[in-house]
């Protein structure tokens, strides 16, 4: 599919509150004029989401560590989880260390997935994750690992205010471009 209609078909699914707001931009190239070489996705004219492009002010993690001591991610626990660490623990460990454990064991899981998604997102290709994007169904796209399937779906006019509002426990775990799509999508509510 070529550029342009894959652009008109990315931005009829815009929610109607974001048409105007959120463009997708591509670089040019003279000699290849239905190729896209990077994709840039702009917010109010200002490119928010450049694949892996240290001038945009999103941030970009360049380890595990990084994430683990991130304020802005945070990690919800479950009964459930703090009590498989009282048993794998065979009731060796305080009562109050279970939950820290089971805290640093879900960080330490999330960050390695955060990474891996980070990085498949440097390699891919805007155009591939589109089709795929159009492709899937909107539930498929907003559970995905994949970063860009997580923000096409935030700006999805598929995506009702009530999804959006229960959404919000679960953008906390997610990467900080995903995270401001969110924020973006919230605020035109």
């Amino acid at each position: 599919m070529s550029w342009s209609k894959l652009k008109q078909q990315l931005e009829s699914f815009l929610s109607p509150a974001l048409v105007g707001r959120v463009e997708y931009r591509p670089t040019g190239y003279r000699y290849s004029p239905d190729k896209a070489g990077l994709c840039y996705i702009a917010v109010d004219k200002k490119n928010i989401f450049n694949m892996r492009d240290a001038t945009t002010t999103i941030k970009w993690y360049q380890s595990d560590l990084e994430i683990k001591n991130d304020p802005d991610i945070q990690v919800p626990i479950s009964d459930a989880e703090i009590d498989a660490v009282r048993k794998a623990s065979n009731g060796n460990v305080p009562e109050e260390r279970l939950a820290v454990i089971a805290r640093g064991r879900k960080i330490s899981t999330h960050a390695k997935q955060l990474l891996s998604a980070q990085a498949s997102l440097s390699k891919s290709n805007f155009v591939t994750v589109a089709n795929t994007f159009l492709s899937l169904s909107i539930e498929e796209s907003i559970e995905s690992d994949d970063i860009l399937l997580n923000i096409l779906a935030l700006v999805d006019r598929r995506v009702g205010k009530k999804r959006i509002l229960n959404m919000r426990e679960s953008m906390k775990a997610k990467h900080p471009i995903v995270q401001y799509f969110y924020e973006l999508r919230l605020s035109t509510l």
